[in-house]
C-alpha cells in the first residue's frame, strides 16, 4: 500500500493538509453566512451586489429566521430567557433567531460530537437533532426514534382508551349505572367472563344471579350462539332466562328441556325458531314449570298453544306471552282461561288476534294479583274494560293498560273504585281521559295506598288544530294530576314516567319540585317531551329528590344548563357528563 501512494505522489502530510485545508474552508464559508445573514435592509442598499441578489437573499434569510421561529428550539431558548431574565424583559423574536443562526450546527461532511454519547463522527444531512439541539451519531438516532415510535403507540393507548370508556359509561348511563369510582370485582369478572365466553368450556358453580347478569350481556352483545347456549344448561339449576334467542334453532330449544327437565322458571325471548315440537316437548317433559314467558314464538300453532295450556295450565302461576302476529286467537284464550285457573301474573302484549272477547273471557281470572295488557287496543270498549277492572280490581297489585284508544274516565273511575291494593299503575296512550279524572284517582279520602309505581305517559289531547288542548276541562294527564298523584304517592314513589304529557304546565312542574318538598325513594323519572322542563325545574328536581339515581330529558330543548350533582345519569341531555357537578352541590 505504501508503494502505490508513493507512486502516485500521494503522502499522509498531504491527506492531513487536504482534509485542514478543507475544515478552514467549511468554517469561513460559516462564518460568511452568518455575517449575510445578520445584514439588515440598511447595510442591503450599500451592497455592491445585484439586487435581484440582494432579494433572494433576503428572501433565503426571512425564509430561515422563520424556520428557526417555529423549531422547539426557539422556542424553548426563549422561555429559558424569559425565566433567567424574569418576565419583564423582552427580547425581539429576529434578534434571537439570528443569533441562533450564527450558531448554527455544522455542515455536513465536518466533524461533531454525539450529544448522548460523545462519539465523534461525521456529520451527514440525514443527521438528526438531539434533544437539546445537538447533533446524534447513526446509533443514538436510531435509539431516539424507536423510543419516539414507543410513545406514539403509549400515547395512542391512552387516547383511545378514553373515548372507548366514554362509550361504556354512556351505554352504563342509558341503563341507570352512575356509581362514582371503579366497578365491583364481580361486575368486572362477569364483564371479562362475557368478553371471551367462546373460550370458556363451561361455568361450573356460577350462582344463578351471576348466570342472570351474563345472560343479559351476551345478549346485548348479539353473541348468544348454541354453542354459548350449552354453557347455560345445567341440570342443578332451576331457571333458564334467554333474553336473545335469535340465533337458537329448533333443536337448541328442545335440548334446553331436554337438560333441565326440573325447570321451573322459563323466560325465553326472542324465540322466533321455537315451533310446535319444542313446546310440546316441554309440555310432556319438564312436569314443574311454574312461570314461563315466551316472546316472538310465531311458528307454534293455535293447536299447539291449546294442548299445552291442557298440559301446564293447573300449575302455571305466571304466564307472560309477547308479539304473537299468527296465532292466540279468542277461542286459544278461552282455552287459556279454562285451564289456568291459578295464575297469579298475566302478561299479554302484541297479541294481534286478541279480541274484544278475549278481554272479556279474561274477567273469570280471579286469582290474578298482576294483570298487563296491551292487546286488540282498537276492539275492546271501555265498557268491557271496566267490567274487566270491576271483576279482578279486588285483588290486583298491579295494573297496566296500554294503548287502548276507548279507554275513558268510566275506566279511570273503575280503578278508583275496584283497586285498592295497587302498588304499580301503567296507563299509557289514552287520548280522551281528563286530567280532573286523572286527578280524581289520587283521592287521598279513599284510602288507597301509595303507588310505588307511576306511567301515565303519552296521556295527551292530539288535536293538532289545537295543541294545547282544552282550557276548560284538559284533556290527558296535567298538572291537576301530577300535583294529586305527587301528595297521594310521593312519600313511597320509586319510579314516575310522564313521558310526552304535554299538558303540564311550568308552574305545575315547579310548585310539584320546588327544592322544599321531599320524594324520599324517588329514583326513576321520565319527563321526555314535556317541553315545559327547563333549567330551574331540574334543579329544584334535584334537590326535592335526594334518592335520583336517572332522569330522562328528551327533546326537552329549555334544558341545557343545569348542575347536575355527581351519581345521577342525565340521558337525553347533549353533553350531559360536561355539567356533573363533583363535591358538594
Amino acid at each position: 500500500m505504501p508503494h502505490f501512494l508513493a507512486s502516485h505522489n500521494i503522502s499522509a502530510a498531504q491527506i492531513h493538509n487536504d482534509y485542514q485545508r478543507r475544515l478552514q474552508d467549511a468554517q469561513q464559508q460559516e462564518q460568511q453566512n452568518a455575517q449575510n445573514a445578520a445584514q439588515n435592509g440598511g447595510d442591503a442598499e450599500d451592497s455592491e451586489d445585484d439586487p435581484v441578489e440582494q432579494k433572494k437573499r433576503k428572501r433565503k434569510e426571512e425564509k430561515t429566521l422563520m424556520k428557526i421561529k417555529q423549531s422547539k428550539e426557539f422556542k424553548k431558548r426563549k422561555f429559558e430567557q424569559q425565566q433567567d431574565l424574569g418576565s419583564d424583559f423582552e427580547q425581539d423574536d429576529d434578534e434571537l433567531a439570528r443569533s441562533m443562526l450564527k450558531k448554527s450546527q455544522p455542515l455536513p461532511g465536518q466533524l461533531e460530537n454525539c450529544e448522548i454519547c460523545g462519539k465523534r463522527f461525521t456529520v451527514t444531512p440525514y443527521s438528526k437533532t438531539g434533544p437539546d439541539g445537538g447533533l446524534l451519531c447513526t446509533k443514538c438516532s436510531k435509539e431516539l426514534k424507536d423510543e419516539e415510535k414507543k410513545e406514539s403507540r403509549d400515547n395512542k393507548k391512552k387516547t383511545a382508551a378514553p373515548r372507548g370508556r366514554r362509550r361504556q359509561t354512556e351505554s352504563d348511563r342509558l341503563m341507570g349505572d352512575v356509581k362514582p369510582g371503579a366497578k365491583s370485582l364481580v361486575d368486572i369478572c362477569v364483564r371479562r367472563v362475557a368478553n371471551v365466553v367462546h373460550d370458556i368450556e363451561e361455568f361450573g358453580d356460577m350462582p344463578q344471579s351471576l348466570l342472570d347478569r351474563l345472560s343479559q350481556i351476551l345478549s346485548k352483545e348479539r353473541v348468544l350462539t348454541p354453542r354459548v347456549l350449552e354453557l347455560f344448561l345445567r341440570p342443578d339449576v332451576d331457571r333458564i332466562d334467554i333474553y336473545d334467542c335469535a340465533k337458537l334453532e329448533e333443536e337448541d330449544f328442545q335440548k334446553i328441556f331436554a337438560h333441565m327437565p326440573d325447570v321451573e322458571f322459563v323466560n325465553l325471548r326472542f324465540a322466533g325458531q321455537m315451533k310446535d315440537g319444542p313446546l310440546l316437548y316441554m309440555a310432556d317433559k319438564c312436569k314443574r314449570v311454574r312461570h314461563l314467558q315466551l316472546g316472538a314464538t310465531n311458528l307454534v300453532t293455535d293447536k299447539a298453544w291449546a294442548d299445552m295450556f291442557q298440559k301446564l295450565g293447573p300449575q302455571l302461576e305466571s304466564l307472560k306471552l309477547s308479539e304473537l302476529n299468527d296465532s292466540l286467537g279468542d277461542d286459544i284464550v278461552k282455552v287459556l282461561v279454562k285451564s289456568c285457573r291459578g295464575l297469579r301474573r298475566l302478561k299479554l302484549r302484541s297479541c294481534s288476534h286478541m279480541g274484544e272477547d278475549s278481554v272479556d273471557a279474561l274477567c273469570s281470572l280471579t286469582n290474578l294479583e298482576h294483570l298487563t295488557l296491551a292487546v286488540a287496543q282498537q276492539e275492546t270498549s271501555s265498557a268491557t274494560l271496566v267490567k274487566l277492572i270491576s271483576s279482578l280490581g279486588h285483588n290486583l297489585r298491579t295494573l297496566c293498560l296500554e294503548e287502548y284508544v276507548e279507554l275513558n274516565d268510566s275506566v279511570l273511575e273503575a280503578i278508583k273504585e275496584s283497586c285498592h291494593k295497587l302498588t304499580k299503575l301503567r296507563i299509557r296512550g289514552s287520548v280522551i281521559c281528563s286530567d280532573a279524572a286523572f286527578a280524581s284517582l289520587f283521592d287521598n279520602n279513599l284510602g288507597n295506598p301509595p303507588l310505588i309505581y307511576a306511567d301515565l305517559s303519552d296521556n295527551r289531547d292530539i288535536d293538532s288544530m289545537n295543541p294545547d288542548g282544552p282550557e276548560d276541562n284538559p284533556i290527558g294527564l296535567g298538572s291537576g294530576a301530577l300535583k294529586a298523584l305527587m301528595t297521594h304517592s310521593g312519600s313511597r314513589l320509586e319510579r314516575l314516567n310522564l313521558k310526552a304529557c304535554r299538558h303540564i304546565s311550568h308552574a305545575g312542574l315547579m310548585e310539584v319540585f320546588d327544592g322544599v318538598k321531599q320524594y324520599p325513594a324517588l329514583k326513576d323519572i321520565d319527563l321526555s317531551f314535556v317541553t315545559q322542563v327547563d333549567d330551574v325545574v331540574m334543579n329544584g328536581i334535584f334537590k326535592t329528590c335526594p334518592a335520583l339515581a336517572k332522569l330522562a330529558v328528551f327533546a326537552c330543548f329549555n334544558a341545557r344548563q343545569a348542575r347536575i350533582p355527581a351519581g345521577i345519569a342525565v340521558v337525553g341531555l347533549p353533553n350531559a357528563q360536561d355539567s356533573v357537578v363533583i363535591g358538594e352541590w
